[in-house]
């Protein structure tokens, strides 16, 4: 019997409140992300779900969700893995930076450009085909194996990383996937069958306040 696979995106940082490109930089939560992972555990404790292990990036507000999430559903002995495999996508120059002041230096095309499309990295750092190289190996030999043995496994990641594996996960094409936005500190539940293809999804909360 294959197991389940829970994704969540941290919840809001305090770069996301500030409007800046963050990357690999390494802000915490804010106290409205400190409440969308709170309200996530909540969510996640009552399907009565008991995880075997967590998987994190090495990054605070990956890691701080994650500790949350452990603590608001009584699993705070949970065995922890933390990888920088799948860290949010890095930004490079961008990195720091206020997406308006962004704008302003290289264009506002441009800009977009960088954000969104699959395969353009900002200068100095990765597109989102760039972060998939990196999130789907780690994910095939590290993550999904312990799924297919039957295990819960939960993974608290970031915008990009997580979009990386909801495009295999989902066979969403580049169109869909650079398209979609993950809700913060909302839990993505899949039960997957043995062939590692999905069997059920369920999104555990209001995915209006995706952006």
């Amino acid at each position: 019997m294959s197991g389940t696979l829970v994704l969540v995106r941290h919840g809001q940082s305090e770069w996301n409140l500030k409007n800046l490109f963050t990357g690999w930089k390494d802000p915490d939560l804010t106290e409205l992300g400190i409440e969308e992972a709170k309200t996530g555990a909540r969510a996640l404790k009552e399907t009565g779900l008991t995880f075997d292990v967590a998987f994190t990036s090495v990054l605070i507000r990956a890691q701080h969700t994650l500790d949350l999430i452990m603590d608001g559903t009584g699993q705070t002995d949970l065995p922890v893995i933390r990888d920088q495999a799948l860290n949010e996508r890095d930004y490079g120059d961008l990195a720091g930076l206020n997406k308006d002041d962004a704008r302003a230096k290289w264009g506002e095309e441009q800009v977009h450009i960088w954000r969104r499309s699959y395969d353009v990295p900002p200068p100095g750092g990765e597109s989102l085909r760039d972060t998939g190289a990196r999130v789907w190996p780690y994910y095939m030999t590290e993550i999904l194996p312990r799924v297919l043995r039957g295990e819960t496994v939960l993974v608290a990641a970031h915008g990009n990383s997580l979009r990386s594996l909801v495009m295999i996960l989902d066979r969403l094409s580049r169109e869909e996937i650079v398209s979609l936005n993950l809700a913060t500190g909302v839990p993505m539940v899949y039960r997957l069958n043995a062939d590692s293809t999905v069997a059920s999804k369920e999104v555990l909360g209001d995915m209006s306040k995706a952006h």
